[in-house]
């Protein structure tokens, strides 16, 4: 064979090794986008794990510590870390970058604080309503029947702080009826204001329904119509820096679900 032959042919097998390596890394190529392809799809629903930071209205812990445990319990791995109080001081917390994942507030002003700083995730939406009752001693021994009766000279009544969603709408429904009312405290939290009349140190308090029907036995509750003017939307969001964002979405989904809204009815919290 001469050297130009030979030449020709090692030319010839070297193409042809080329176009197999091609064919080869095409496939190859191929082969390695399904991989992140089907990885993809299964990531739309990844198995939750980690902790979930939620700062909540103290008038959704019971209802918000039942939902916790269902998560859990439907989502093995993980945990829910609940942090409740005053909306206003929750909010003060976040802003001052606190670390949580949720955050779910008693009215849309104290959730405006956290989203005027950015530091809101999307939208907050409402999830729940509630509405404000007045709070007694049981079986009401000083006969208290209206909001104006709360006014009686004597009478040691306590109200939420005026900075927080229970003290606000407390104001307004007293502003609705033209009355006015010194409370022998301003409670920090709905929870704090409720206690003063279930340890007896105060003859009532305007809390929330739910909070009236959380505590049993321990208090009677009494409507009033004035209530009506005061109903506090109650917004729930996912915070920017959240550690834990899967497992946040996942929580609030529970939140909004059929699931997460009858416990919610159950508990005394209006439809959104």
């Amino acid at each position: 064979m001469t050297r130009s032959v030979r030449r020709t042919r090692m030319l010839q097998l070297a193409g042809a090794g080329a176009a197999a390596l091609m064919a080869l890394s095409a496939c190859s190529s191929s082969d390695d986008s399904s991989t992140p392809e089907s990885a993809t799809s299964g990531s739309a629903s990844p198995k939750l794990s980690g902790t979930v930071t939620v700062f909540a209205a103290a008038s959704l812990k019971e209802s918000f510590t039942t939902l916790g445990k269902e998560f859990e319990s439907a989502h093995p791995g993980t945990r829910v870390s609940f942090n409740f109080g005053g909306s206003d001081t929750l909010a003060a917390s976040i802003t001052s970058g606190a670390p949580a994942d949720v955050f779910a507030a008693a009215s849309p002003k104290t959730m405006k604080i956290v989203t005027d700083k950015q530091d809101a995730a999307g939208t907050p939406a409402t999830f729940v309503r509630n509405q404000l009752e007045i709070a007694t001693l049981p079986g009401n021994p000083d006969k208290v029947a209206s909001l104006k009766d709360l006014t009686k000279s004597g009478l040691k009544v306590v109200l939420c702080d005026k900075t927080v969603p229970c003290g606000a709408a407390a104001q307004k429904a007293l502003d609705a009826g033209k009355l006015k009312l010194t409370p022998v405290s301003y409670e920090e939290d709905v929870k704090s204001a409720l206690n003063k009349v279930a340890l007896k140190e105060a003859d009532a308090a305007v809390v929330y329904k739910t909070d009236v029907k959380a505590a049993g036995d321990k208090v009677e509750g009494v409507e009033f119509p004035e209530s009506a003017k005061a109903v506090n939307d109650y917004p729930i969001a996912l915070l920017k820096n959240a550690q834990n964002a899967a497992a946040a979405k996942a929580f609030i989904a529970l939140v909004q679900s059929a699931e997460g809204q009858k416990v919610l009815s159950e508990a005394g919290f209006l439809k959104p």
